[in-house]
């Protein structure tokens, strides 16, 4: 059996420091060891069968009930006062038979895997490249739990693969502590598997559109997600290069993507005519205090497979661009992460040497992050179209309210289809800025005024948006959600109201859901919004 210790914490916090936050329980969750119960079914159950236990005694005692991962999350979104469940030992893992798959299903059994929640995007990468099989995309690094990378959305930056959720094929929820609680949800439209694999996990099956998109990026509070089917593909290299850009340059490629035009390439990726070829995966860093500083550009091209290509580990760990945080974390080391002599640095010139150039596959390009402890983290979705207004617009905001201790960059994914997703544009420009948590005090702004500041200049401009979930925002500010997502807020609310029962969505609220206003329960929601559409 599955056990779970139980610690009295008093106090939570994540993974970059972004509390503490009061917690009254803290729940551990070890399953049954393999060999005695060597089948996947009957461990993957039982521990169903706790999580269930866990979620009654939460009834019993009137409490809240919230499951986290790796704590990855800056935005308090994964916090709860009363109890939480550590998923991070919850890594079962499954391939998928073609006897699982649905009849007719247009889905490639080799391609799909079956995830329990608390596996690491990077142990998610390691067991598929031990099949020849890769994630279609991954976020600037690997830490992240599946569970709660879908949840807030995780993006990374290619081009034409959208967020991490967009791989995802079915979902499995529970939603209470009763036989008839825990839920298989997939597209109608295009389902995967077979009620034959919905009973193996004591599921019943809900083949709904509306359903799978506005639980794909729940926020936690669609029940507990124990397992996630996820579509891979064949294993492939990506060539990573770091060059100089000129802001025009980089701004011109921001708002069009038109590489094949542009003045700005890589004399290797060119086509048979001499025009540049579009890459995989295209970002952009910048140095919001100085700008007579150019940018630089990381941009790797996808590539096709081979196995004779040299370890790039070593060059990766070693990456000065490989992701924002880390960068700002060694930047700031430099300057004994005093805020003054830190924020004075930023006047000056501080994008060093380029990295080398470096070949490898996604989990090794995308490798694990060296920099943990206090951190923050403002990122933004717009159009591409209004990539330069808004980017010149934080950095007026942050040279005249400022400065603030943080450098920005430039990321580019396509739309997702997920109700609430953050990347919700045809294309969306990610304008982001990361750097070392600081307070506010006489000779210095404080974030949350920094935050609001940012908002009141965006919505003043006109500027559509939308923001990160699981990053540092101004979360109270009025209006906000709606702003961000017009109608499809209450669309997310009445399919969440139509699932769950009006105990179940108190139990899976937390606090960030009150302040941001999507814990409203819709009482009179119909039931035959969350009907199965496909037997």
């Amino acid at each position: 059996m599955a056990d779970t210790k139980t610690y009295f914490i008093g106090q939570w916090d994540t993974f970059h420091n972004n509390g503490p936050f009061p917690t009254r329980i803290l729940y551990d969750m070890r399953l049954e060891q393999s060999a005695n119960m060597p089948s996947f079914f009957d461990r993957f159950n039982d521990a169903a069968g706790e999580v269930q236990q866990l979620i009654q005694d939460c009834i019993n005692h009137n409490e809240r009930f919230r499951a986290y991962g790796s704590g990855w999350s800056l935005s308090p979104i994964a916090h709860q006062r009363d109890r939480m469940l550590f998923t991070g030992r919850m890594n079962l893992k499954r391939i998928i038979e073609p006897d699982d798959l649905y009849p007719f299903s247009t889905f490639d059994p080799n391609d799909l895997i079956f995830f329990q929640c608390g596996n690491t995007i990077k142990e998610v990468s390691e067991f598929a490249a031990g099949r020849g099989k890769s994630l279609k995309t991954s976020g600037a690094s690997n830490g992240q739990t599946i569970g709660g990378g879908i949840s807030t959305g995780i993006h990374g930056s290619a081009l034409d693969e959208g967020a991490v959720q967009d791989s995802i094929a079915g979902l499995n929820l529970i939603i209470g502590p009763g036989p008839e609680d825990i839920v298989y949800i997939e597209r109608h439209s295009k389902p995967a598997l077979n009620n034959g694999f919905a009973k193996k996990i004591n599921a019943r099956v809900i083949r709904n559109d509306g359903l799978f998109y506005a639980a794909l990026v729940g926020l936690g509070s669609f029940g507990f997600i124990h397992g996630v089917l996820i579509e891979t593909e064949n294993l492939f290299l990506l060539k990573r290069y770091t060059r100089k850009i000129k802001p025009r340059q980089a701004l011109d490629l921001a708002e069009t993507l038109n590489f094949a035009d542009s003045e700005f390439n890589i004399p290797s990726e060119l086509d048979p005519d001499g025009k540049g070829t579009r890459p995989y995966h295209f970002k952009i860093f910048i140095n919001p205090y100085n700008k007579k500083e150019d940018y630089v550009a990381e941009i790797m091209f996808k590539k096709d497979y081979r196995s004779d290509y040299p370890n790039p580990i070593p060059e990766i760990k070693k990456a000065i661009y490989k992701d924002l945080p880390t960068w700002m974390a060694r930047f700031a080391e430099k300057h004994s992460r005093l805020i003054p002599k830190f924020i004075g640095a930023l006047n000056g010139q501080i994008f060093p040497n380029l990295d080398h150039d470096v070949e490898g596959t996604l989990r090794e390009i995308f490798w694990d992050t060296t920099h943990k402890g206090p951190a923050f983290a403002f990122t933004f979705g717009v159009d591409i179209q209004d990539t330069r207004k808004a980017l010149n617009l934080f950095i007026r905001v942050a040279n005249e309210e400022g400065p603030v201790p943080g450098a920005m960059a430039l990321r580019f994914v396509k739309a997702s289809q997920a109700t609430l997703a953050f990347t919700r544009f045809p294309m969306t420009c990610i304008v982001e800025m990361d750097g070392i948590l600081w307070k506010g005090g006489e000779n210095i702004i404080s974030m949350e005024d920094f935050e609001k500041k940012l908002l009141e200049a965006y919505i003043a401009a006109g500027i559509r948006f939308t923001i990160h979930w699981g990053k540092n925002a101004a979360w109270s500010f009025p209006g906000l959600v709606d702003y961000m997502y017009g109608n499809n807020d209450d669309v997310w609310k009445d399919y969440r109201s139509a699932l769950l029962s009006k105990q179940m969505a108190d139990l899976f609220s937390n606090d960030f859901l009150n302040t941001v206003r999507l814990s409203d329960y819709r009482v009179n929601t119909p039931e035959h919004l969350v009907d199965n559409l496909l037997q």
